[in-house]
């Protein structure tokens, strides 16, 4: 793809709060609406420059239905529309490779893609029957039960990860070594008052009716991960090898950011001597029950489309739920693990599932311009055993 563009500086993601946190009782849709309103206020962007919109979320809430044109309506842009996507974790990559595809055929010139999730407080759903016993209907907790089990696959999704573990041989103890250094990493994050984060991150009025009743600033409810702490926990399942410290954790968050023309792109940038560019996507399927598996072939194939391998690559980010996955993808690219996720993970800052890819894509996207440009890899896993990836240039 060569027609797609990113203004640079034009993306934003709210703190991830733990879930049961400090976002649990705001719905994700309004949450986001408020938030990218903020957004456009301070970029100075007005609605009316909008001529596309991808909402993306996967965890049900009262009026979901109504989706990508109530955002619309929220941030003020009442002429535009555009699709829902849930793709479960690959959800984030999923909405730049649509809202790309339409740049790249002259549709759009520019288009909002916003990702929200709340994980907290899932909904209880109940899906009548009437052909049942005594007509008694089925139930469903989203959340919890799509987490613990597959219905094609069957078994959960940590059971994925010791599948891949106990395949490649990946053990506690080097699991344990690679989440200690991916706190390190999100640590670096944090350095000079979280002078990275505060690149792309923004604060969040927690609002009663009119009145703000808290901000929140910075990350929640992220533990540390030391060699020493990792060590005392016990595996989740009997005889694994995965803890509550090598896996990531649920949480709430929203994300966004714009996709334009070459000429949009230069009107909105924060600084239009700096070009980022979306060069392809692909996706990927690992076999039944491996999901981590996924992220690699993904990887390479949209590498290939864009014309570039690994050694192109001036920075990469996975989505890493399991630190299982992530040695098995250090090891079958030949990457070092001290090149992979800098500055932050969603293995250390959580999962909110739709947007947990669009603010790791915003972290590329930043690491590549601290180091004056290059080409940056972003791959993940998701439900199903499959994964997307998307590969980005930044000049300038």
């Amino acid at each position: 793809m060569n027609k797609t563009h990113i203004p640079y500086g034009a993306w934003w993601s709210t703190p991830f709060c733990r879930w049961q946190g400090s976002f649990a009782a705001k719905h994700a849709i309004e949450l986001a609406g408020q938030v990218a309103s903020d957004f456009l206020t301070r970029r100075e962007v007005p609605a009316e420059a909008l001529d596309g919109l991808v909402l993306g979320t996967t965890v049900h809430q009262k009026a979901c239905f109504y989706g990508a044109p109530w955002l619309a309506g929220l941030i003020g842009a009442e002429g535009i529309t555009g699709p829902t996507i849930a793709q479960a974790c690959a959800t984030s990559a999923r909405m730049l490779a649509t809202a790309a595809g339409e740049v790249e055929l002259g549709l759009r010139s520019c288009v909002l893609a916003v990702a929200c999730d709340r994980v907290s407080n899932g909904p209880h759903i109940y899906y009548p029957r009437p052909d049942g016993p005594g007509g008694q209907g089925e139930h469903e907790d989203p959340v919890m039960d799509n987490f613990g089990r597959d219905p094609y696959a069957g078994g959960s999704m940590i059971s994925t990860a010791e599948r891949v573990a106990a395949r490649e041989d990946i053990g506690r103890a080097e699991q344990d070594e690679l989440t200690a250094l991916r706190f390190q990493q999100y640590e670096d994050a944090l350095a000079d008052d979280r002078a990275f984060q505060r690149r792309y991150m923004l604060p969040v009025e927690i609002r009663r009716g009119r009145r703000v009743v808290a901000t929140v600033e910075a990350d929640e409810g992220i533990r540390p991960s030391t060699a020493e702490g990792l060590a005392r926990l016990r595996p989740v399942l009997p005889d694994g090898t995965v803890t509550f410290g090598t896996q990531t954790h649920p949480a709430d968050a929203n994300a966004g950011l714009l996709v334009c023309s070459a000429a949009r792109a230069a009107e909105l940038s924060r600084d239009p001597a700096i070009r980022v560019r979306i060069r392809s996507w692909a996706e990927a399927r690992a076999e039944k029950g491996h999901m981590p598996l996924a992220v690699v072939p993904a990887a390479l194939q949209a590498l290939e489309r864009a014309g570039r391998t690994l050694a192109d690559c001036a920075a990469v980010k996975i989505h890493n739920p399991f630190a299982a996955g992530d040695v098995y993808f250090c090891r079958a690219t030949g990457l070092a693990p001290e090149a992979v996720n800098n500055f932050g993970s969603p293995l250390i800052y959580g999962h909110p599932q739709a947007p947990m890819g669009m603010r790791a894509i915003i972290e590329l996207i930043e690491e590549l311009a601290l180091r004056g440009g290059g080409v940056g890899l972003f791959s993940g896993c998701a439900a199903g055993d499959t994964a997307m990836a998307l590969v980005v240039e930044v000049s300038g």
